[in-house]
């Protein structure tokens, strides 16, 4: 049964706001020993209270320990079930941003390998903020957004990087539903805070007006309209 966050186990008043869309229709959606998990009935969006986010430093710490590195063909081939759909929508010169780009990038390395050039972005390891204000024919955002405490705000500048008719790219593994949720590994890492169904992500391309296109089960391509 799905429990009114502004009613709680507990009895306690809880104001609960959906970090996505910011709709109130929220409920709780799982608990275990370390957090509860609530749903948007909007955008379904499934996320972690701030209550319950870990320290900046701990996030940090538990990066830390990721062996992510271009050298490695077992995450280059991983990282291929992004990489080739979006190579297949681009032209000769486009130019790209990968944004969390992560303690040893890589996808942004295959994708200059291939002939385009990347700015990176990522807020502990390459925290230069100037590769925001720029546009780009694509963005990449490979097990990012998952992390994505505020993801209305985080999203949004992502989006604001993309060209007319530009592509962004994003690989995260979807939410199912209750029973799928209760034994998923995925929510068992402290850092993941925010988990999307493709529902969700229906919800977010209405609201841009994105083309939006499924690839497999884990990777999401929206398309921006061009302009006029």
């Amino acid at each position: 049964m799905l429990i009114p966050a502004t009613s709680s186990m507990s009895g306690e008043t809880n104001d609960t706001v959906c970090p996505l869309c910011m709709g109130r229709r929220v409920f709780v959606f799982y608990e275990d020993q370390n957090r509860h998990y609530f749903r948007c009935e909007t955008c379904q969006l499934v996320f972690v209270p701030i209550a319950f986010h870990l320290s900046s430093s701990d996030e940090k710490t538990e990066y830390d320990l990721h062996q992510n590195s271009p050298d490695d063909q077992r995450y280059r081939r991983f990282l291929t079930r992004l990489f080739e759909p979006v190579q297949a929508r681009l032209t000769p010169d486009s130019r790209g941003l990968d944004f969390g780009s992560g303690p040893g990038p890589t996808l942004s390395v295959m994708f200059e390998e291939a002939g385009y050039p990347m700015a990176v972005y990522d807020p502990f390891y390459a925290p230069d903020t100037s590769p925001l204000s720029r546009q780009y024919d694509f963005v990449t955002c490979s097990e990012v957004v998952e992390h994505f405490r505020t993801p209305r705000v985080e999203l949004e500048k992502l989006w604001s990087c993309v060209r007319p008719g530009g592509v962004l790219g994003i690989m995260t593994k979807l939410v199912l539903n209750q029973e799928a949720f209760a034994r998923w590994h995925y929510k068992d890492d402290r850092t993941h805070v925010s988990f999307f169904s493709r529902t969700t992500f229906e919800w977010l391309a209405a609201e841009w007006r994105a083309e939006l296109t499924f690839i497999g089960s884990d990777v999401i391509l929206l398309r921006k309209q061009e302009s006029g």
